[in-house]
């Protein structure tokens, strides 16, 4: 199993590198100009989160450094280019790409992810302040996300509840500390998956 899992971060790095090398310069903006402003959005989101992991207040005396995924969305298959010639790599489809089918999964994390910030801050918080602060300019964001033209119409749901979060503001806090790292590994994927979207690269 430990193996497996190598073998599929390897993929998934793979991938990475071959987007970002694939363009040469910073992902373009979506083509209609109705959606450039959420291309430059999700750039915004990634930023957003890259900041709030290096400050002091979420991750505050957190040790572990674990990072967690519970979005069930499948973005990372769905939003994965189909095979090339030269990849033997399972993370990607002998299918055809999905324009649809990848923006549903990413709204599906958006959905997700908003859920669960808004249940974590009526949770017991060490620093309510502080972290409605750090976090309330996320959930702006994703907000404003759902409202770009192209994204409105998915059908986005979520399954987070407040059971999620106890009484010990230590354990939601490093729980919530996790998520996010793995919600900043989502929206990597995210960005890059527009990047190919907007690239036109699907349609040829």
């Amino acid at each position: 199993m430990a193996n497996f899992n190598l073998y599929v971060a390897s993929c998934v790095l793979l991938l990475a590198l071959s987007w970002r090398t694939a363009t040469g310069h910073p992902l373009p903006a979506l083509r209609t100009e109705e959606c450039e402003q959420c291309s430059l959005l999700f750039k915004s989101l990634l930023l957003n989160i890259t900041e709030l992991l290096k400050g002091d207040v979420l991750c505050f005396g957190i040790t572990s450094e674990k990072v967690v995924v519970r979005s069930k969305a499948d973005t990372l298959l769905a939003c994965a280019p189909p095979l090339t010639q030269n990849s033997n790599c399972m993370m990607q489809r002998n299918s055809s790409f999905s324009e649809r089918e990848c923006l549903k999964n990413i709204m599906e994390d958006l959905a997700y992810y908003e859920a669960a910030i808004k249940s974590y801050l009526k949770s017991q918080l060490r620093s309510p302040a502080e972290e409605e602060a750090r976090l309330s300019p996320t959930l702006t964001i994703i907000e404003s996300l759902k409202n770009c033209s192209r994204m409105q119409n998915e059908n986005n749901s979520s399954e987070v509840t407040a059971q999620m979060w106890g009484s010990d503001t230590y354990s939601n806090r490093e729980q919530m500390c996790k998520m996010m790292r793995g919600f900043h590994v989502r929206a990597i994927t995210i960005n890059r998956a527009m990047g190919y979207i907007s690239s036109g690269g699907h349609r040829k």
